[in-house]
């Protein structure tokens, strides 16, 4: 079978590729692992964090749709939860969400350091999309 060239849409998630330790000032006792890399030659890409219990460990798979130019990524975690995400990464900003949710919206937001080598962001929370609460805080410093 032929092989589909690189997805185009995901070049903006480049930046992400490779292994990053992940950890949150509101969960000192533990740091996780995340690895960003392409899935059928860059067809899709491949998020897979690894934490300490009792978060979730996750695997996400993130593609994109050309009419929108949405990056769309489908989430599973150790807990069996399955969720579908929204994903746009520009002008050094990281940011996730999830939308018209009935009774629970997130998003994170996060700012890639100057060098590259870090990102720092935070997820929040809401029930309709009004008001957001935060939720917890994370750091990305890339390991390689």
């Amino acid at each position: 079978m032929k092989q589909p060239p690189p997805n185009p849409a995901l070049r903006s998630l480049e930046v992400l590729m490779g292994e990053w330790e992940m950890e949150s000032p509101q969960f000192p006792e533990g740091r996780g692992r995340t690895t960003f890399r392409w899935l059928e030659d860059g067809a899709y890409l491949v998020w897979r964090s690894d934490v300490p219990e009792p978060a979730p460990s996750s695997t996400w798979i993130i593609g994109s749709d050309e009419s929108t130019g949405t990056c769309t990524a489908l989430y599973y975690d150790t807990r069996a939860v399955a969720r579908v995400y929204h994903m746009s990464f520009g002008d050094g900003v990281w940011k996730v969400w999830r939308e018209d949710v009935p009774g629970f919206w997130q998003r994170f937001r996060g700012t890639l350091s100057d060098d590259g080598r870090t990102i720092r962001g935070a997820w929040e929370s809401s029930p309709d999309g009004s008001e957001w609460k935060h939720d917890f805080d994370l750091i990305y410093t890339k390991v390689s």
